[in-house]
């Protein structure tokens, strides 16, 4: 959908096919994700932006309140775990309050997974105490397909409902780009 929209995309996976959990707000995480951002910086000429989804938007949000001034133009959370759960860090543990772009988070009310529990929305925009813009869009719906409350075939992946929040933080995304190339 992002392809089709005209973005270019960077996907990072697993480093040396080890497990993240618990890695994602570390400093040595940040220095990550900054490589993947000067990475993505020589192959296109255009904003970046970071965007993680529950579990990965510790990784954004760590990786946004590290990156040296004017690599990103913001950064986007989706379905943020807020709540202590088997990977022993949250988004809270990413230096939220680093974090020094616009910034986006999304929040489906009917996502029933316990560690990112879509009250704390708010709670996590508080946090960012020197982000210039921090907006709150809450969503509805989704199917649920997966037994898990927290998998990818859930509301909390958006299931279903896909087209919709893409719209959104494309959207959000495009007004910042005019805000960045204009400076």
């Amino acid at each position: 959908m992002w392809l089709a929209k005209g973005y270019a995309v960077l996907i990072p996976d697993w480093i040396n096919r080890e497990s993240l959990r618990g890695a994602r707000s570390s400093l040595e995480y940040a220095a990550v994700v900054d490589d993947l951002i000067q990475y993505a910086r020589t192959q296109v000429a255009l904003p970046v932006f970071l965007l993680g989804t529950s579990q990965g938007s510790i990784a954004a949000a760590n990786g946004a309140a590290h990156a040296p001034a004017g690599t990103i133009a913001g950064v986007i959370l989706t379905e943020s775990v807020s709540v202590r759960g088997g990977s022993h860090e949250t988004v809270f543990d990413a230096g939220l309050d680093g974090i020094r772009v616009p910034a986006l988070i999304v929040a489906n009310k009917d996502d029933r997974c316990d560690v990112a529990p879509p009250s704390d929305a708010t709670k996590i925009a508080a946090a960012m105490i020197h982000s210039p813009d921090v907006r709150v869009v809450e969503v509805s719906g989704g199917t649920d397909r997966s037994n898990r409350a927290c998998g990818s075939l859930s509301p909390h992946g958006y299931y279903g409902i896909e087209d919709k929040v893409v719209g959104i933080v494309s959207s959000w995304i495009d007004a910042h780009i005019g805000d960045t190339l204009k400076r």
